[in-house]
């Protein structure tokens, strides 16, 4: 069995890619069980005979922060508040997302400053090994101490509670303990703050996007070579003496991935008439460069994020404080997704553009890329679909972390609003993949237009193992199956990780 130990071992990119793929189970490692033990018998022991409020341990929650609860109805204040703190609405949140909160909540409690059970955080554990997932919504969270709500529908099973699904099927939190002959989690003082206080909703969003915008991102630089190719297009824009004199370390890497992917291709050399391309083509260095520059930074935030303590209060047993402060606040997270969300849209609207120009007839390509335009509408539509859904982006690249809003009456006086940053940052990655599906169905179906000649063999590869999938169309057919296909091609490509984020 693949195992990873929790450790504190920094996580990167490569090591959670590598965890999902294989579906490594998850373990404690012996730093981490001596961490714990050590915080919770602290916490235990600072409770005994203590009448002084603790805020979140002793005391109530947000604004009800100065009344005080007594010893003997700790466990109860702690499911109340994970109980009352369930309020999601709206889409269910997938179940990859769902595995990726569980990791990273998991990782952040293994610190030992969250005052957790041993025996809670292995429950969590448990849940994530054997594929049980807590049915969490995407709508709830203002981002501000954490992602409450969803982290609470996250927390409900433990103690037999809400729903799950475990292999496809449904389960109450109940049925679930009752099937897995478990007990369910008897909290103790501050264990239900330490499980709903965090950032997990939007850090396992933003981890999530950052791993597929790094392949949306290779594949925007392939197809739009490919399509740089059935235009008849130039290579003089990718010199790298260009991108020496202006050197962003995204456009350098862009225009010398373009330029191997060309290496041999018999298009590329051959004489041309234009000595210009439009700038969809010519700029990608640019512009794919700069979303490249852009992901590093939220890669970084992210990582940061998910290798730290984000729930409220914090125990630091070697110096004998509890501190109350806002680690949990998202706004870290909430300007990077939006900022994340910004950069990855252009990458479709570049797209898009190319897309345009490959239907336009031009440089002896036939309107539309059909043999016979008119009787057949060949490639007009998916242009169109194409360009809804990028407008559609460019709503959405609307900053939700400009926006704040009081809660808590009047304690939760500024939010980050990172939760509606990453769920609409998802559907903005989302729409770029199906953006870039359309323009590698054109490209694909233009290189035909260019025979004899051929493209690099590289590009070749690829483009005959797509070809597979959706074929060079001679007559109009039903074009929303051939974009799913095309879609479903670019979803399920397997890219190595040296590929992605070297």
């Amino acid at each position: 069995m693949n195992i990873h130990k929790i450790n504190n071992k920094q996580l990167d990119l490569t090591i959670i890619r590598d965890i999902i793929l294989n579906e490594k189970h998850l373990k404690l490692s012996d730093e981490s069980i001596a961490n714990i033990e050590k915080c919770r018998t602290y916490l235990d022991d600072k409770m005994k005979g203590n009448d002084d409020p603790i805020y979140g341990i002793n005391t109530g929650f947000g604004s009800l922060y100065n009344v005080k609860i007594s010893n003997k109805n700790l466990t109860k204040l702690q499911e109340n508040l994970v109980m009352s703190h369930a309020c999601g609405t709206g889409e269910e949140v997938s179940q990859e997302i769902v595995k990726l909160m569980l990791f990273f909540k998991i990782q952040s409690l293994s610190y030992g400053y969250s005052g957790i059970q041993l025996k809670t955080i292995n429950r969590l554990i448990d849940f994530y090994n054997h594929g049980i997932y807590p049915i969490i919504f995407t709508q709830g969270s203002l981002g501000a101490s954490g992602d409450l709500a969803p982290l609470a529908h996250l927390s409900l099973p433990l103690i037999g509670k809400g729903e799950v699904y475990f292999e496809g099927e449904k389960y109450t939190g109940k049925e679930i303990l009752k099937k897995f002959k478990w007990d369910k989690i008897v909290l103790k003082s501050k264990e239900g703050l330490a499980l709903l206080n965090g950032t997990q909703f939007m850090s396992a969003y933003g981890i999530h996007m950052v791993i597929k915008t790094y392949k949306l991102s290779y594949l925007a630089d392939l197809i739009g070579t490919l399509s740089l190719e059935a235009y008849d297009g130039n290579i003089s824009p990718f010199d790298e003496l260009i991108h020496f004199v202006r050197p962003h370390n995204g456009q350098i890497k862009t225009a010398k991935r373009i330029k191997e992917f060309l290496q041999d291709s018999e298009l590329i050399s051959q004489y041309k008439e234009h000595v210009q391309d439009p700038y969809s083509f010519r700029c990608m260095p640019q512009v794919h460069g700069a979303t490249k520059d852009a992901l590093n930074y939220v890669e970084k935030t992210m990582l940061t994020e998910i290798n730290s303590v984000t729930d409220n209060p914090n125990i630091f047993v070697d110096a004998d404080k509890i501190i109350s402060g806002g680690n949990f606040h998202g706004q870290p997270l909430a300007l990077s997704l939006d900022f994340l969300g910004l950069a990855v849209s252009e990458l479709g609207s570049i797209s898009e553009r190319r897309t345009f120009q490959l239907i336009s007839g031009l440089r002896n390509l036939p309107p539309f890329l059909v043999k016979n335009p008119g009787l057949n509408s060949g490639f007009m539509i998916p242009q169109y679909t194409a360009a809804s859904i990028m407008s559609q982006n460019k709503q959405m690249t609307t900053p939700a972390s400009a926006d704040s809003i009081v809660s808590s009456n009047g304690q939760e006086d500024h939010v980050s609003m990172g939760a509606n940053a990453a769920t609409k940052t998802k559907r903005i990655v989302d729409n770029v993949q199906t953006i870039l599906a359309i323009e590698l169905m054109n490209a694909s179906q233009a290189l035909n237009f260019r025979k004899p000649l051929k493209t690099s063999p590289f590009l070749q590869s690829f483009v005959d193992t797509f070809s597979k999938e959706v074929p060079f169309i001679e007559n109009d057919k039903v074009m929303h199956d051939e974009i799913v296909k095309s879609d479903n091609f670019i979803q399920f490509l397997n890219i190595e990780s040296e590929e992605l984020f070297g």
